[in-house]
């Protein structure tokens, strides 16, 4: 039997939020053969509501401020499964997606790092089911931030998500260090998980979404090119200088 540590991120602040989460819940526990793979699930809940426990399924309720590397570091670290799987709550699992990627992976041994086609977002990129597997690290493109599957090994060379991305540019960061240390990722046509479009961030205000954008570009642009480290420190400083 295959294992895989699933972490999926919650922030389920109203009933329809957290029907969301449930529905990505019983999407993948019914998407597999439980006798041939077993899902490790850890469900991390940032909204500040009674605790309760999801249905099978480990549920954290963790007691630092939302960041997103940061939970899915503590679901990694937290596991024991030799295949990871980072996922957001607004997703819908079809049937057979997590042995289509396990076959990839045996397809091509170097393969390290994976994505599932998403029918929403790909065939806006031209991209169809069932037409192969994609090696590259372009964002959206072949790496899929709301469902990152890879094997635990390859977090000997890359280490543990940087904390300092605390939700937006996280997938760029992870394509970047994929990229940089050419660690192999793919997307996989024929394993297929739908991404509902950030159905959560979406109860955010504008101001809120725009202020994470820019702050978490600043802190990406610096650590990849682009802009000097003074800048991102000058920015933070105005930042802080704002909020007093």
């Amino acid at each position: 039997m295959q294992e895989i540590d699933i972490i999926i991120l919650s922030s389920a602040k109203t009933p329809e939020l957290r029907s969301m989460t449930c529905q990505a819940i019983e999407t993948l526990l019914a998407s597999e053969d439980s006798s041939r793979i077993r899902f490790l699930v850890q469900i991390f809940e940032s909204a500040k509501t009674a605790p309760y426990e999801y249905p099978n399924c480990t549920t954290v309720f963790p007691s630092i401020p939302f960041n997103y590397n940061c939970y899915m570091n503590l679901g990694i670290k937290r596991g024991r499964a030799p295949w990871v799987c980072l996922c957001n709550n607004d997703l819908l699992f079809h049937p057979g997606w997590a042995t289509a990627l396990l076959s990839a992976m045996r397809k091509y041994p170097d393969l390290e790092s994976a994505s599932p086609l998403c029918e929403i977002n790909h065939r806006e990129r031209g991209i169809f089911p069932d037409t192969g597997t994609y090696m590259g690290y372009e964002v959206r493109k072949h790496v899929a931030g709301w469902c990152l599957f890879f094997k635990r090994s390859m977090l000997k060379k890359t280490g543990l998500l940087d904390e300092r991305f605390k939700f937006w540019y996280a997938d760029n960061d992870y394509a970047k260090t994929l990229e940089k240390l050419k660690v192999l990722h793919a997307l996989v046509s024929d394993a297929k998980v739908d991404h509902l479009e950030s159905q959560t961030l979406q109860t955010r205000t504008a101001k809120e979404q725009l202020m994470l954008t820019t702050d978490e570009r600043f802190l990406y642009e610096c650590k990849w090119g682009g802009r000097s480290y003074f800048s991102y420190l000058n920015y933070r400083r105005k930042q802080l200088f704002r909020k007093k």
